[in-house]
């Protein structure tokens, strides 16, 4: 059963719990009757206890990430990760994109910089599709064999985007999806100009 903000999830012995879900999320799929696994985080104050549910642990994750920046409760969170995927959060958080982290509701431009000051680090550990942090500054770059270096190339092709007027982080999604290697900076933004329209 879904709600306003959150579905309803019937256990086998008949109990129902109302878990809030994000926007746009998986869960929201699934009809009355199918079975459906939820992550959940149980958020206990003095006069609630509220349960936050997730389709996946990765999510669930960067949620107990989100509530431990100062300023930043539950619903905040929520409206976060409703506003975005964890991909395109991390990349923004990567690269300090606060306008695109300011879009959730609720979230002004100072919570979106302490929110990247403090998990600026943490994020950076992690892997993004598949590609480093050290691939996203473009530290890592292929072996030069006379063509362009891939790694310049995307760099430049991600500078571009950005002087076209498109955030930080739809730029290097936009190229990171690119699976050629050793192309020119132009051939990189013809092809990620595609995957953006």
């Amino acid at each position: 059963m879904t709600l306003p903000s959150g579905i309803v999830v019937e256990t086998p012995s008949g109990i129902g719990f109302e878990i809030n879900v994000p926007a746009g999320s998986p869960l929201y799929k699934y009809g009355e009757g199918e079975e459906v696994k939820v992550f959940t985080a149980m958020i206990v104050k003095e006069d609630d206890v509220s349960l936050y549910g997730f389709h996946n642990r990765e999510s669930l994750d960067f949620f107990r990430m989100l509530i431990t920046v100062s300023g930043i409760g539950a619903k905040g969170a929520m409206a976060i990760m409703g506003s975005m995927s964890v991909d395109e959060l991390r990349r923004a958080i990567m690269f300090e994109d606060v306008k695109e982290i300011s879009k959730a509701n609720g979230v002004g431009k100072k919570t979106a910089e302490r929110l990247i000051l403090e998990l600026k680090d943490k994020v950076g550990k992690l892997d993004i599709e598949g590609v480093s942090a050290a691939d996203m500054t473009g530290i890592t770059v292929s072996g030069g064999t006379g063509a362009e270096d891939s790694g310049d190339s995307r760099t430049e092709a991600i500078q571009a985007l950005v002087a076209l007027g498109y955030s930080k982080a739809e730029a290097f999604g936009a190229v990171a999806k690119v699976p050629e290697d050793n192309l020119t900076s132009e051939e990189y933004i013809k092809k990620a100009l595609k995957s953006l329209f």
